[in-house]
């Protein structure tokens, strides 16, 4: 019995570490979509912070530690959310995965660098880190043990491990629940653009989530540190550890998320404890959490939308080449393999012609990444298993006898059944975590496959000499370089066919559109076995060569963590064409020697790595694929020359749509001062204009209704007057001010409440958490209970399960106890019964009798008209009619309506647009 309490208060003290780190990721990714893999390199800096200032710099363990976790930790926090993470939330998902990566190899090497220039440029006395695996813990040193029971002890590093872990807990469940900033986090973490129009300023609250989450990865990190040492490896398996807790908390819940922490430390205790049965299985105990993790992944996180994987956020880029002939699409990449050549025939030492066979090597398996992700829109981190799966497998082949061309096959056959098994998760996952369960079958391949004897020559490893193909030697390095250029170019060409096909135009159809390709009966099945399968074929393949180029392979080679530097160096370059993949491969074997002329310090490449990811916030498409756009940009700076040129040729008149002068007002009626004015407003999406010119008036009290079919450009005149869409001419007066380049949440502190379209309320919030977004107290939040009870019934319900008609009343209930100046709603009755509608617009009418001043986007007139003082009808992005609500009869209508005058022509006097 004491056993079994021991393990499972040891493994309290591991769980802790996994809720800490795991509750920094599920804020992370709350606030803005973004799986934080770079915090397991943040806990290692802090980790290091802390070392430093107090072994190095002889500071108490209290300060060091304070500093090391509240002010380095939220720092970093803050600076990539400024730098970074702000601008990543945008990028498609490989983006956002990579760049993240970046960051996890670069930032402890940014760390560890500075450290060593302090030391032995500056001469500062710090303590060297390297291979430092002895950190001291929070507590007294050495540390004070006391036993609870017989058998059972807790030291006193342990005892503030556990106290530490429920402090914060407690902490962050209060901020989170009790307070202004919690709710605001919450709000924006569950719909940033709905936060805006509540007043929330959603990258303040981001930045809050961020600088939060690093400080609980720098708790964790500093926490670890007695364990783990100061490696960084081991902190990026502590990230993957803590992963799982995520995973199980939908990556949502920080409260489930700690608890899943807690309880994912005291059963990986007692397997490791009480599985006899798998002590004949290598690895099984240090595997559990992953295969926990997998587990997670498959059952609790099925993709519920998109399922080929990145989609519509990472839709392929525009072809810079489109415009050119094949011969000059061709020709830069035929230049370079003809410099290659001459190169290395005449220049090249024995030495250079290895490491260039190398790159070629590193190409081949680089090019799978193209396969999966640049084509299949799929992230995988299995590829450095494919990898070594295939060379084990030939190697033991040839070791027994086999022929070299039939162990080729074999081991790239191996490595295509694996692919087919990573595929499996991929029939239900996407995105994200689609790539943590291929990272996590990866690492149950380095923890489990590639432990077993029969497989590794019992960890010996297998040699795979150089074989003669064809009659050829290729124990020179420059025939190996050649044979392995041919063998690029056949797979190059290869993958270029694949794209250009049927299969390839069916796999494009499941990565846009899943459900629109089954229609079609293309087989989203099939596919994704496709891309997996020839994806890992290739990367076998080029696992093979690579090895039979050293000549021996062993299962340490080509580490699961492998496949996260590998994907990372392809993006860089840009994953979508083969070229940059090729480019790729020579980067990762020449720059080492590269840069070792320049320092001496093995930090820096990683640096640069990490900025090369941090690149990818801006230019998510890759190095390559700039140069590219910028020479079609100077094609067509070139042609837009020429033309100018040229004798220009009138093109046809267009017709001009008409628009009706609005109908003189009585000048005995009292005009009362504007709430909001529209001045020649043009606005857009991107290239594509929506809005023209378009003027409008909202007066003090008044109700004005903005009329037209679908796609006249109510919805960005909404988005226009609320600070969601950026103008490109004219201005947006509010209450006297010009408020044209204030962002949403600053006009809605001005008093100015939106109801959009899709229902104003946030669904993970419970109906008196959005109350509490725009009432201030519990008083105020007490009114609307009284005045609708079926809000009152589901106060502590989330507000997503309310009806559509429940979630407008729940939208507009908060301006009859705290009406703004002006109300904007955006098809309020879109979706609704007629009963429900009539209470909406008894609500509308209510608060234009108490003063409020509402702009209605309706494409249904009858219900606005009846409420109505004033109509705006607009056709194409223009204002085609306007004037008092009487002068609104249904020729007029129509005639706004169609933008056109209608016939028989009247004698209306009408101007052009």
């Amino acid at each position: 019995m004491s056993l079994f309490i021991g393990f499972i208060l040891t493994g309290l003290v591991s769980g802790a570490i996994y809720a800490l780190m795991a509750s920094g990721l599920v804020l992370s990714y709350t606030a803005s979509g973004i799986f934080n893999f770079a915090l397991g390199g943040i806990g290692f800096v802090s980790a290091l912070t802390y070392f430093e200032l107090h072994t190095g710099m002889g500071m108490p363990v209290i300060p060091a530690a304070v500093i090391a976790i509240c002010i380095v930790g939220p720092l970093i926090g803050l600076a990539l959310h400024r730098l970074m993470f702000n601008e990543l939330s945008k990028s498609g998902e490989v983006a956002q995965i990579v760049a993240t990566i970046g960051l996890l190899v670069a930032l402890p090497s940014l760390a560890l660098f500075i450290v060593e220039q302090l030391i032995n440029t500056f001469h500062v006395g710090l303590t060297d880190p390297t291979n430092q695996y002895s950190v001291p813990g929070l507590g007294p040193s050495p540390a004070h043990h006391w036993k609870l029971l017989a058998g059972v002890s807790v030291d006193s590093n342990q005892l503030i491990t556990f106290v530490a872990a429920v402090v914060v807990a407690t902490g962050l469940w209060f901020l989170l629940r009790k307070t202004s900033l919690g709710l605001a986090m919450r709000a924006t973490s569950d719909r940033r653009g709905l936060a805006a129009l509540r007043g929330i300023d959603p990258d303040r609250a981001s930045a809050a989530s961020w600088m939060l989450s690093c400080l609980l990865g720098g708790l964790a990190g500093v926490l670890a540190a007695p364990v783990l040492g100061l490696d960084s490896g081991g902190f990026t398996v502590l990230l993957v550890l803590s992963a799982t807790a995520a995973v199980f908390g939908r990556l949502r819940s920080v409260p489930v998320t700690f608890g899943i922490g807690l309880l994912l430390g005291v059963i990986q205790n007692l397997v490791a404890g009480y599985a006899d049965f798998a002590g004949g299985i290598p690895g099984f105990r240090s595997s559990f959490p992953v295969l926990l993790l997998f587990l997670g992944l498959l059952f609790f996180n099925r993709s519920r939308h998109r399922v080929a994987g990145s989609v519509a956020e990472d839709a392929p880029p525009p072809d810079y080449l489109a415009d050119l002939p094949p011969w000059r699409r061709i020709l830069p990449w035929a230049a370079t393999v003809l410099v290659l050549l001459v190169w290395l025939f005449t220049f090249a030492s024995d030495f250079w012609a290895g490491l260039a066979a190398q790159g070629l090597a590193f190409g081949l398996i680089f090019l799978s990444f193209v396969i999966v992700t640049g084509i299949g829109g799929m992230v995988s981190f299995a590829q450095a298993t494919f990898v070594t799966a295939a060379a084990l497998t030939t190697g033991a082949l040839t070791t027994h006898g086999v022929p070299f061309g039939g162990a080729v096959l074999a081991g790239v056959l191996t490595a295509t059944v694996l692919g087919a098994l990573v595929a499996l998760p991929a029939l239900r996952l996407g995105g994200r975590v689609l790539a943590l369960s291929t990272l996590a079958l990866a690492m149950i391949g380095d923890k489990l496959l590639f432990q077993l004897d029969w497989m590794t020559n019992n960890q010996l490893g297998w040699d795979l000499p150089i074989a003669a193909v064809a009659g050829f030697s290729l124990t020179d390095p420059r025939a190996m370089t050649v044979f392995l250029l041919l063998v690029a170019g056949i797979v190059s060409l290869g993958i270029i066919n694949l794209e250009r096909s049927s299969t390839g135009r069916a796999i494009l159809a499941v990565r846009s559109a899943p459900a629109a390709a089954a229609t079609h009966g293309i087989s989203a099945t099939r596919t994704k076995l496709v891309l997996f399968m020839s994806s890992a074929a290739v990367a076998g393949l080029g696992g093979v060569l690579a090895a039979m180029y050293n000549g021996r392979i062993i299962n340490t080679d080509y580490p699961a963590f492998a496949g996260f530097f590998w994907l990372a160096v392809v993006v860089v370059q840009g994953v979508r064409r083969v070229g940059p993949a090729l480019l790729a491969g020579f980067m990762v074997a020449m720059a080492p020697q590269v840069f070792s002329y320049v320092t001496d310090s093995p930090h820096i490449p990683n640096i640069l790595f990490g900025v090369g990811g941090m690149v990818l916030a801006k230019y998510p498409d890759g190095a390559v694929s700039q140069f590219s756009e910028m020479r079609h940009r100077r094609r067509q700076r070139k042609r837009a020359q020429g033309a100018d040129t040229a004798e220009a040729v009138p093109a046809p008149a267009a017709p001009v749509a008409k628009v009706t002068e609005p109908a003189p007002v009585a000048t005995d009626q009292p005009t009362e001062p504007a709430v909001l004015e529209l001045r020649g407003i043009d606005a857009g999406y991107g290239q594509v204009p929506v809005l023209r010119g378009v003027d409008l008036v909202v007066r003090r009290g008044a109700v004005v209704a903005l009329l037209g079919t679908n796609g006249a450009g109510k919805s960005t005149t909404v988005s226009v007057v609320t600070g969601q869409a950026a103008v490109t001419g004219g201005q947006v007066i509010f209450d006297g001010t010009d408020v044209t380049a204030w962002p949403a949440h600053r006009r809605a502190r001005a008093g100015l409440f939106t109801a959009p379209e899709a229902r104003g309320v946030f669904p993970g919030l419970t109906v008196e958490e959005n109350l509490g977004t725009w009432l201030r107290d519990a008083d105020e939040i007490a009114q609307i209970y009284d005045r609708f009870p079926i809000l009152a019934e589901r106060r502590r319900g989330p507000a997503g399960v309310l009806s559509g008609g429940e979630q407008q009343l729940l939208t507009l209930a908060p301006v009859l106890v705290r009406p703004p100046k002006l109300i904007v709603a955006d098809e309020p009755a879109l979706g609704l019964a007629p009963r429900v509608v009539d209470q909406i617009f008894e609500v509308f009418a209510e608060l234009r009798d108490r003063g409020v001043s509402l702009l209605l986007a309706e494409e249904k007139v009858h219900d606005v008209l009846a409420i109505a003082d004033e109509v705006v009808c607009l056709a194409t992005g223009r204002v085609t009619w306007s004037g008092p609500r009487q002068a609104a009869d249904e020729t007029r209508l129509a005639e706004a309506y169609l933008g056109i005058e209608a016939e028989p022509p009247t004698n209306r006097n009408t101007v052009q647009a």
